[in-house]
This record gives structure tokens, C-alpha cells and sequence, in this order.
């Protein structure tokens, strides 16, 4: 894949929490019993390593972590590549095995606070699917926190359901619980990345959460899916406000279209990219990447479909250039970065990448209309005093500002019951008898 690392050496750590709100059947002990909620934690970060050489993991090592994601923790290495269907038994593969990784096991994480990176996995898949982009986030000053894909009550999801998407959203949000038993994690930083169904939990997650800064899509199913996510109780496109990057695989060719019965509309209908109004928004079309290659183990060890692949070389090259991509979007939204808001803005042929590779398309947030609740935070901010001076500045920037008398009175009566804050509540109906 050839990532040029960053500055910081990588380490890696992986451990098991338990959510006690959930139950949970381990499929592979062979009995009913249940028990709370398994939650497999894999996390890459900026380690202090004094020898950059001692536990270097290898790709092995990640997979043994697959392994017991997938309830398979006692199956021998050598049925290890002919069990799980996303891998294969071939010499290529085999020798991907014994390779050397960037990260080190169980380092001390490097002092300072850093930007989070919660990342969702594809459908099943395992927290440790995209450990290659992982790495390379953390070696340029991110932590990288998440959990594998499984189903509600046990290892396999329903397929793709809205209660299946639901189910993950509450495993991210128990990661973004997770981040505040560490010093290094700063949790005012936050963006999440999922690839393919992760993306739709993502979406969901987003929706859900004010505290997430920067949404990361690896062809993520919300282009694909987008009425599992209408589905959900808690869908609200007017939540979803903040940054969003889409990264899309290639035109599915038309001989694959017809006979894998895909819909043609795949290859254009992005209806959740279209829909957003307050949000940022980019979307990249990578010509050299199935959907297969969105993950590190796709790239690595994923069969090769001969009637739409490119060769290994393309594929790991843009693999390497969507590894740059996303590092680009997070220096922009979580870093403040200049350099790299100035990459992301511009069109990939500024870059220096041809559109033959990649090409994108970007829209810009709208401005959403001030209401009550804007105003209610200007009041908040100067002690709920001079409403009546607020109130005549704010209406002549955003005539459309309505303060409704109910509203008002709910706000007044709420602040004089509160003890100590009487005051604030004469002020809240004197400005609403002089609207």
C-alpha cells in the first residue's frame, strides 16, 4: 500500500468492555445462555516507543483479533485464510501473513490530548478491517477507537435493517462513552468514520449527537440504503449539520449490473448527499476501487472480480491516495489546518491527481434560519438581561425571528421557579409583553 507514515511512532492496544444495559448469545458455545453485551475495543494511537522495533505486530496478529471478533477464537491459523469468506487461501495471501506492521503492542500513549476518530465497520465486519488507514492516522496525530459490526443479540445481523443500523449507532455511542476514561482522547474532537453499513450508522450516529465535529463515508451504504435510515425514529435531516465527506466506489460496469441484478441507479442516486441542506458536503467517486477496497483487508486479501477490477498496483494506489484523502478532511475539520482545507476545497486536478482516477463533486452548507432556540442562547450568554435590546438587534438581522407568546411565558416561569434566577424570569416576561 506504501503510506508514507507521519511523525508519531503508532501503538496499538485491544480489550473487551461489557454493556450491561444489553444481552448478548455467543453463537459458537452452543447454548442459550445469555449475557450482557461483549464490546471488543481495538485502538491505534501516538505511542512514546523507545525501541520503534520491539512488539511490532503483524498481519497476523490483527487477524487473531478477527478471529475472536468472530467467535472463532480457537480455530488453527492454518484454516485461518480458508474459513472466513473476505480472505482466501493463496500464496499472495499467505505471505501477507507474515508481514510487518506499523503499530506496537500496548505502548504508553504519548502525553498531550489528541482528535478522535470513531470508526464503524462494514456489515460484520471486524474493528480491525481498515488497520493499514488506522495506522496512518495515528502515526499524523490521531487516535483511532472502534468496535466490530454485530448484530443485536448475537454475532449476525438481520440484513441491513433499520434495527440493525440502530444497534450499531449504540455501539459507536458506547466508543464515544469510552473516550472519556483517557487523558490523551480530546473529546471536544471528535469525527466518525465507517465504511459501507458503518457509513449508514454513522449517518444515524450524527443525527444523534451534537459532539461529533466531522463525519467520515468509505462507500457507506446511506448512498445505497437511504430508506433503511428514513426508517429510523430518530432521522432528522436538520440535524445532520456538520462536515461530510463520501468517498464512492467506481461505476459498476453494466455486464456486472445486469447480471448481479444491481439496480443502475447505484451508479448516480446518492439521495442523503442530495437531501443535506446544512452541512458541507463532498463527494469523491474513486475509479480504480470496487467496493471492496474501502478496507485494509479488502485491498490485501479480497478475491478479484476480472470483470470490473483493476490490477493490484491501481488498487493499492488509490487505496493509498483515500488514506490521504481522509487524512486531508480530518486536518481540516478537527486540526483547523489551512494547508489542508485548501486540498479539500480544491478539485482533485489542482491536487495533482487526475480525473481519470478520482473526481468529486461539493456542496455548501446552507444557513440555517435563527429561531427560539438561537435566541435563547444569546439570552443564556448575557445572563437573560437587556432582552428587550437583544431582542430589537437580533429581529433586525433575522426578520423572520418569531418568539412565540407561549414559548416565552414556558421560559419565564421555568427561570422564576428556579431558585436564584427570579430576576431572569421578569426579564423574560417583560420582554414578552413588549413584543
Amino acid at each position: 500500500i506504501n503510506l508514507k507514515n507521519g511523525a508519531y511512532n503508532v501503538g496499538f492496544k485491544h480489550y473487551t468492555k461489557i454493556d450491561s444495559t444489553r444481552l448478548y448469545q455467543i453463537e459458537n458455545n452452543f447454548d442459550n445462555k445469555l449475557i450482557n453485551r461483549p464490546i471488543p475495543i481495538s485502538i491505534w494511537y501516538p505511542a512514546e516507543i523507545k525501541n520503534s522495533n520491539s512488539n511490532r505486530l503483524t498481519v497476523l496478529d490483527y487477524l487473531e483479533i478477527l478471529k475472536e471478533e468472530e467467535e472463532s477464537k480457537n480455530l488453527p491459523n492454518e484454516l485461518l485464510l480458508d474459513w472466513f469468506p473476505d480472505l482466501g487461501d493463496t500464496p499472495q495471501n499467505r505471505a501477507h501473513l507474515r508481514e510487518t506492521v506499523n503499530a506496537v503492542s500496548n505502548a504508553n500513549f504519548l502525553e498531550g490530548k489528541f482528535p478522535v476518530v470513531v470508526y464503524a465497520p462494514s456489515y460484520q465486519a471486524s474493528s480491525i478491517e481498515n488497520f493499514a488507514l488506522f495506522e496512518y492516522l495515528a502515526s499524523n496525530g490521531y487516535i483511532v477507537i472502534s468496535s466490530p459490526s454485530r448484530g443485536t443479540n448475537k454475532r449476525w445481523l438481520e440484513g441491513g435493517t433499520t434495527k440493525d443500523m440502530e444497534t450499531q449507532s449504540r455501539d459507536v455511542e458506547f466508543l464515544l462513552k469510552e473516550i472519556h476514561n483517557y487523558d490523551s482522547m480530546n473529546s471536544d474532537s471528535i469525527a466518525l468514520m465507517g465504511f459501507s453499513f458503518g457509513g449508514l450508522s454513522n449517518a444515524l450516529t450524527v443525527m444523534k449527537n451534537k459532539k461529533i465535529s466531522a463525519v467520515v463515508s468509505l462507500d457507506g451504504t446511506e448512498r445505497y440504503n437511504y430508506q433503511v435510515l428514513e426508517k429510523s425514529p430518530y432521522f432528522n435531516l436538520d440535524r445532520f449539520t456538520i462536515p461530510y465527506i463520501h468517498f464512492a466506489q467506481k461505476d459498476i460496469p453494466e455486464e456486472v449490473l445486469t447480471s448481479d441484478k444491481i439496480p443502475a441507479e447505484l451508479n448516480y442516486k446518492f439521495q442523503l448527499y442530495d437531501s443535506l441542506k446544512y452541512s458541507n458536503a463532498s463527494s469523491y467517486k474513486f475509479h480504480d476501487l470496487t467496493h471492496s477496497y474501502f478496507g485494509t483487508i479488502g485491498v490485501l486479501f479480497s478475491y478479484r472480480d476480472k470483470r470490473q477490477d483493476k490490477s493490484d498496483a491501481e488498487i493499492m494506489a488509490s487505496y493509498n491516495l483515500l488514506s490521504q484523502h481522509t487524512l486531508q478532511f480530518l486536518d481540516a475539520t478537527l486540526k483547523n489546518q489551512e494547508s489542508a482545507k485548501e486540498f479539500i476545497e480544491n478539485s482533485p486536478d489542482k491536487n495533482g491527481i487526475s480525473k481519470t482516477v478520482v473526481s468529486k463533486k461539493m456542496k455548501k452548507s446552507l444557513t440555517k434560519e435563527f429561531d427560539y432556540n438561537d435566541f435563547k442562547d444569546l439570552a443564556l450568554n448575557q445572563g437573560y438581561r437587556d432582552l428587550i435590546s437583544l431582542y430589537e438587534k437580533t429581529v433586525a438581522k433575522h426578520s423572520k425571528l418569531e418568539l412565540e407568546e407561549g414559548m416565552l411565558n414556558n421560559l419565564g416561569i421555568r427561570l422564576s421557579f428556579n431558585a436564584g434566577k427570579l430576576e431572569q424570569g421578569i426579564n423574560v416576561f417583560l420582554l414578552a409583553i413588549h413584543i
